[in-house]
């Protein structure tokens, strides 16, 4: 019987492994070093907080492996024989594969700060991440400050778990506005605002110099790269991306990039290996996606159209049309289609940008400013469907089609109906103008 061998128990492998199951009586493998069980990596901070307990953040009870044949191996793979189709473990015990899938995610970008491995500095990826964190920062007490390195939407949901404890944090940001790589300035602008709302100290166009250590190995204080200025601390999170976590395959023959390289069927150079999720990079970007890209819902579509191609019938990856979605403390953050931030906007596009008056809500459509077919959308704090989106973008509507008919894709027509007159009067206004 074929032995399919995942290594990585995150969305991407966990999705492959259920859909292989439904489709095949393959043997499966699963292997993880960092859990005995798959459990929802976005969640790991409501532990915290206090909203849930760990088994909540598990959607599968511990009876769902046996009953569906996936076999669970925890261990940590150190090398990969791809000529004898083996893995070697740190334990030191080997196993066999027919077909292999590489889907171990990312880890925390470290830069060579000093003192960036000192007790008390981590990310937050792991569930590991999560039981330092609570070690070092159970209370206010025990932290009197944290320090975050690194605006992303990590960065910004740890100030969030740290902000419900009340232990003050200072959040360094290299950008000299919030996310701007990515947020177009008006979003940009009202997420710095948002933030210094809930009276977090944010410190743009900040860079880490070092982290300081006590007598003990902790952290006792950071410096400022730009000021030289000593801020003591108890914890910092550093937070400045993610990078596909590969060190275990350097050598082994198979294509590396900055990830595990696939093509559009997700199989690298060497045969029966694939790689799905944050550690796969497409040998040519997908329209205007990045070549590897960390996100949720990606990994999951990677690992239920691999299981396809695993079970006999070849499917090439294809994403359709981004979204994403995330929250920036109180405000839900989604988006659909591009829209560009400041740095890299392609000249074409143009955008419309309307933000309600309490400084929570707003949205960004973009269009092509020659043909003026509708591009994306961002919104924050208003919650709009998938569905209409993702119509819109393939039917290639245009702007004028979309803005009037915003409302039935509103979640909420009653909140919507009160802004309606507003938004597109502005909308029609900026068109004048222009």
């Amino acid at each position: 019987m074929e032995h399919i061998v995942i290594i990585g128990n995150g969305i991407s492998g966990v999705t492959l492994a259920r859909h292989v199951r439904k489709l095949s009586d393959k043997k499966i493998t699963i292997i993880s070093a960092e859990t005995d069980f798959f459990f929802s990596r976005t969640a790991l901070m409501y532990i915290y907080m206090g909203h849930m307990k760990f088994e909540h953040t598990q959607p599968y009870e511990d009876w769902f492996w046996k009953k569906n044949r996936i076999e669970l191996k925890k261990g940590f793979v150190n090398k990969v024989e791809t000529d004898t189709k083996t893995l070697h473990f740190a334990e030191g015990d080997t196993l066999q594969y027919d077909k292999l899938i590489i889907a171990t995610g990312s880890k925390p970008n470290k830069f060579g700060w000093p003192g960036q491995d000192l007790k008390g500095t981590m990310g937050m990826y792991h569930k590991q991440d999560l039981e330092t964190l609570e070690a070092h920062a159970p209370n206010n007490k025990v932290c009197k400050r944290a320090v975050i390195v690194g605006g992303g939407l990590i960065g910004i949901e740890l100030a969030e778990m740290l902000n419900s404890r009340n232990i003050p944090v200072t959040f360094l940001v290299r950008e000299d506005s919030f996310w701007n790589g990515v947020l177009p300035q008006g979003e940009s602008e009202m997420i710095n605002r948002h933030i210094k709302n809930h009276h977090i100290d944010l410190r743009l166009s900040t860079n880490l110099k070092a982290i300081n250590s006590d007598e003990n190995g902790n952290v006792k204080s950071v410096i400022i790269e730009e000021t030289g200025e000593e801020l003591e601390c108890n914890v910092v999170g550093l937070t400045a991306g993610v990078t596909p976590n590969i060190d275990f395959i350097k050598d082994s023959g198979i294509e590396l990039g900055r990830g595990v390289k696939v093509n559009r069927f997700l199989e690298t150079n060497v045969p029966d290996i694939y790689s799905i999720g944050d550690c796969a990079e497409q040998h040519e970007a997908i329209g205007n996606r990045r070549p590897i890209e960390a996100v949720w819902y990606t990994g999951r579509m990677m690992g239920e159209t691999l299981a396809q191609t695993i079970c006999g019938n070849p499917t090439e990856y294809k994403p359709g049309h981004w979204f994403n979605s995330a929250k920036f403390l109180d405000i839900e953050y989604q988006t659909y289609g591009w829209v560009f931030g400041e740095r890299g906007r392609p000249e074409y596009e143009k955008h419309f940008h309307w933000k309600h008056e309490d400084d929570t809500k707003c949205i960004t459509v973009a269009y092509d400013k020659n043909t003026n077919e509708f591009l994306g959308i961002n919104t924050f704090g208003i919650r709009m469907r998938h569905e209409n989106f993702d119509k819109w973008l393939t039917e290639k509507r245009d702007v004028d089609y979309v803005m009037n008919h915003l409302s039935e894709a509103n979640f909420d027509p009653e909140f919507y109906s009160r802004f309606e007159t507003e938004i597109l009067k502005a909308y029609t206004n900026q068109l004048q103008t222009a």
